[in-house]
């Protein structure tokens, strides 16, 4: 279509030209004395015409001519240029590739050409932060291969360059600061990293990545209560899976508790876990059991396993195991000051699930406590027979020889002993 309109076009110059200069009888007559010089009009526009061409032409290459030498520096600048570039790109592939020589190499050789260019007086508008970027690799390079003092260098220069606000963008310094953070937890040295983490602003701290560094910074720094919190934001942020998530928080929550060194720092290390933490089966039981490690509150530590116990009751196979066998032993340590409602709860538990044997061996050790000795001998019975648990089998085994000795039987007390002792088939 385009073709076409040119075509028009010319034919309708053409035709102009042709009515115009086919009968113009103009002449234009030139005095030179003592000469007359009479040229028809036409000839005169069109030595005009090839004049202005010859003008246009030579003014043209005289241009192109002064141009050369600026011609050439430029292409100069565009090939340093370019090669600042593919150093740059061939630094990050052969980071990624392992080849952490030939990446601080390559690093070098872009921070020799952005020097170049310098020298040329040429202001790439990026140079700061190839610069930044360069000595970012070459650090990086220079931590996989050990050279901590390399390291230190190439990092002090990228945070140099990019200290200087408003000349580039605020996540180049953050991404340096947050690199640095990464390289002192793989030296470990965790108080360096949490110090480059302290420097970031409020809302850089609070992301992911960042979060994911203090975790475990505050980790190796035995922290326990701030990684506990920092665990909280990630799983809040979706950082782990759910299960990752509440298997990183109940780790922490349990060091926490195992972190106290008596029943009143115990019970404000419990104070500091949130509803949710409390609620865990592993952390409740844990704390409990750090409770009768310490002599603390056995009425307290009864406290914190109530929902514990609520949930085993109304789902008796909620819990694994392991976890019903620690439950058990927590508050078999408590029975010497068990209250009724206590008592009641255990006594209905087990009419509730009469073939459960860790709740029979609960209940017959609390009627051992009350002196109900032969009902305690009967459910201990039944829970010997049925337990599979060694630690359980062996107490029950032992308080039924004990009861055998207080009737005076040696003989059901040294089978009960014998029983105890036989625990290889369990």
């Amino acid at each position: 279509m385009r073709a076409a309109l040119w075509l028009l076009a010319l034919f309708g110059i053409a035709a102009a030209v042709a009515l115009f200069a086919g009968n113009n009888q103009g002449t234009i007559t030139v005095f030179w004395p003592p000469w007359r010089v009479d040229l028809s009009l036409n000839l005169v526009l069109l030595l005009l015409a090839g004049t202005f061409v010859l003008l246009y032409a030579a003014l043209r290459a005289l241009a192109a001519l002064f141009s050369l030498p600026q011609q050439a520096r430029q292409w100069r600048v565009q090939q340093k240029e370019r090669a600042l570039h593919t150093a740059l790109l061939d630094a990050m592939v052969q980071l990624m590739a392992g080849r952490f020589s030939r990446a601080r190499r390559a690093a070098m050789a872009a921070l020799a050409q952005e020097r170049a260019l310098e020298a040329l007086d040429v202001a790439l508008p990026q140079a700061r932060q190839l610069r930044v970027l360069s000595h970012l690799l070459a650090a990086e390079s220079a931590q996989s291969l050990q050279d901590r003092a390399a390291r230190d260098a190439h990092l002090q220069q990228a945070l140099n360059e990019s200290a200087e606000r408003g000349v580039l963008s605020p996540e180049t310094r953050e991404g340096v600061q947050l690199r640095s953070a990464r390289w002192a937890l793989e030296d470990h040295d965790p108080s360096a990293a949490l110090a480059r983490l302290k420097e970031l602003p409020q809302g850089v701290q609070r992301r992911t990545l960042a979060l994911r560094l203090h975790l475990k910074a505050a980790r190796q720094e035995r922290r326990t209560l701030e990684a506990l919190q920092t665990a909280r934001l990630l799983a809040k942020h979706r950082a782990f899976s759910e299960a990752a998530a509440q298997s990183i928080v109940r780790g922490l929550a349990m060091e926490l508790l195992s972190g106290a060194h008596d029943a009143a720092q115990l019970i404000r290390a419990w104070a500091d876990l949130e509803a949710g933490e409390r609620e865990m089966p592993e952390v409740a039981i844990h704390a409990a059991q750090r409770m009768v490690a310490l002599h603390g509150d056995l009425a307290v530590a009864r406290g914190w396993l109530l929902p514990v116990w609520e949930f085993m009751v109304r789902h008796p196979d909620g819990l694994v195991g392991s976890l019903r066998v620690k439950l058990v032993r927590a508050l078999e340590a408590g029975l010497a000051s068990v209250d009724a409602d206590w008592l009641a709860r255990i006594e209905s538990a087990q009419r509730g699930n009469p073939r459960d044997a860790n709740l029979l061996y609960l209940a017959g050790m609390v009627c051992m406590k009350r002196q109900l000795w032969g009902k305690a001998q009967q459910l201990l019975m039944q829970a010997g027979m049925a337990l599979q648990d060694v630690s359980l089998y062996r107490s029950a085994w032992r308080a039924l020889a004990q009861l055998a000795e207080a009737r005076d039987d040696a003989s059901e007390a040294m089978a009960a002993w014998k029983r105890a002792a036989q625990t290889e088939d369990l």
